[in-house]
């Protein structure tokens, strides 16, 4: 669990980085991009900013270039702006959670499919034998009558 002074430097952080990548970084490379997240470590030498791309896998690859190439402009800012005495070093990951949300739809909506077409076989069937295969008490008490 990490204190509270630094999940509020993060906060900070992607505060700094997406104002930064809006107004100051002029890329042609940079595509529409969303900081979605950013993890300091405890001694706030090292911070991870997550983001998401919106386009195609090409888009994702200029962002990212982009995002390199502009490290160290993004990371004296946020020194600056934070005020303080060593600016923790950045590095940039794609956001995995669309992704991987989309792959948890694609898995619901193929369940979804099947249990729709088990529902459509099950509707027109009929029982093998008796509906109900299993002896109980009370007709064992008929027969004897």
């Amino acid at each position: 669990m990490s204190s509270p002074r630094v999940l509020k430097l993060a906060d900070q952080i992607k505060v700094i980085v997406a104002e930064m990548l809006e107004r100051r970084v002029k890329d042609p490379r940079l595509g529409f991009i969303t900081v979605t997240d950013v993890r300091l470590t405890g001694d706030s030498r090292e911070a991870s900013v997550f983001y998401t791309v919106l386009g195609s896998d090409e888009d994702r690859a200029g962002t990212a270039a982009a995002l390199r190439s502009a490290t160290g402009l993004i990371r004296s800012q946020v020194g600056k702006q934070l005020g303080l005495r060593f600016a923790p070093t950045l590095a940039f990951f794609e956001d995995a959670v669309p992704e991987t949300a989309r792959q948890i739809d694609d898995l619901l909506a193929q369940a979804k499919a099947g249990d729709a077409e088990v529902a459509e076989r099950a509707a027109g069937a009929s029982y093998a034998v008796d509906p109900d295969p299993y002896k109980r008490a009370d007709d064992e008490t008929e027969d004897e009558d």
